[in-house]
């Protein structure tokens, strides 16, 4: 019985430092793009669009990033921020599942639903 406790409790450290590095890892990234992108704004002195022209659509942004406009590498950056946290609660649900909490796996899970649904409001509110 001991040896399952220190074996689930080595799990959920493993989880919890997968977790930790997850969140390093996102914000790492996504600072790292927004850097890239205010670079190239300062090189090419504009965003890359119009005064009011900026994308709205992922299909806009990705086309930016294709053709270096720094405004739409910077909202990857964004993107890319925003989606760390999230992240964060899938795996969440994994940690909570090893842990056999069922009552917060279905919590955690509804939590990554509404951030989703919000996300999906969102993107179709523009």
């Amino acid at each position: 019985m001991d040896k399952q406790k220190t074996t689930k409790a080595q799990e959920m450290h493993a989880v919890e430092m997968m977790i930790g590095y997850i969140l390093r890892i996102g914000v790492i990234v996504s600072t790292i793009v927004i850097i890239i992108g205010m670079l190239l704004m300062l090189i090419q002195g504009n965003g890359g669009y119009a005064n009011g022209m900026e994308p709205h659509t992922v299909a806009d942004i990705l086309a930016g990033i294709v053709a270096l406009k720094p405004y739409a590498v910077i909202m990857l950056g964004l993107f890319l921020l925003i989606l760390t946290p999230t992240l964060r609660v899938a795996v969440s649900i994994y940690a909570f599942a090893v842990e056999k909490d069922h009552l917060y796996v279905w919590i955690t899970t509804i939590v990554l639903i509404i951030l989703i649904v919000a996300s999906v409001i969102g993107y179709l509110g523009n």
